[in-house]
């Protein structure tokens, strides 16, 4: 069975290095990158099976990564988590206006997020 790469964007290091950490202790393929405009090109080039997008981010904010990626036949069916310390009940519907496919907030659960990833992952196997 092929190895699933997981894209993940977020301008914070810590959370960065801790969410990729997570993802590989638990089988998975990272790609890390710290802005919007590199989480679009490495979307592009490797077409994860999925991303974890930062909300906040400079340059291309995760809202816009994602209604990119869904506007690029390419990407469209990629599945895509926002992860946000925005929890305002309009911030959630703005990312799943957007296309996301989920909507974690922090502070969150590390162990919650690859749960929720992999809940993902094999609902969109079956």
């Amino acid at each position: 069975m092929a190895v699933t790469v997981v894209l993940v964007a977020d301008d914070d290091a810590d959370i960065r290095d801790l969410v990729a950490f997570k993802l590989e202790q638990s089988g998975l393929e990272v790609i890390a990158v710290e802005d919007g405009q590199a989480a679009l090109e490495q979307a592009r080039s490797r077409l994860p099976t999925l991303a974890v997008l930062d909300v906040s981010m400079p340059g291309l904010s995760g809202i816009d990564v994602c209604r990119m990626l869904r506007a690029d036949a390419a990407t469209a069916g990629m599945l895509i988590i926002m992860l946000t310390a925005r929890v305002q009940e309009h911030d959630v519907e703005g990312g799943f206006s957007a296309g996301a496919d989920d909507y974690v907030t922090k502070p969150f659960s590390p162990r919650e997020l690859v749960s929720r990833i992999q809940a993902l992952l094999s609902r969109s196997r079956a």
